[in-house]
């Protein structure tokens, strides 16, 4: 599964409105700390079969302002088409895990 990357915000919206359970991580190439974590949150999605984009903000900025993303590293979790959670800068991968696994249940249960 790992991080896709998605150019247009179209590529996002249409990931998003499938429903699934996505994680958006919004990133730059010369952000250090999510050079570092971007390899251990696509280990952890593949880990609990979740899919998930990387959105480079300095290729689509329009993307990132349309989503309210103005630091990063920010990750985005969606399902059932809206959005469910947001971490900004500051997360631990526990949090982020516990948060995906519990609405993989809630949405499994639909």
């Amino acid at each position: 599964m790992s991080l896709t990357p998605v150019m247009t915000e179209e590529a996002l919206d249409e990931r998003v409105a499938s429903g699934d359970l996505l994680v958006a991580y919004f990133s730059t190439p010369t952000c250090n700390v999510c050079k570092v974590l971007r390899p251990k949150v696509a280990d952890l999605l593949d880990r609990i079969g979740v899919g998930g984009v990387y959105v480079d903000t300095t290729a689509v900025p329009a993307t990132a302002a349309q989503r309210l993303v103005f630091a990063v590293p920010t990750i985005i979790v969606y399902g059932d088409r809206r959005e469910l959670e947001r971490y900004g800068r500051h997360l631990t991968l526990d949090a982020l895990e516990a948060t995906l696994t519990r609405y993989a249940e809630l949405l499994a249960g639909d």
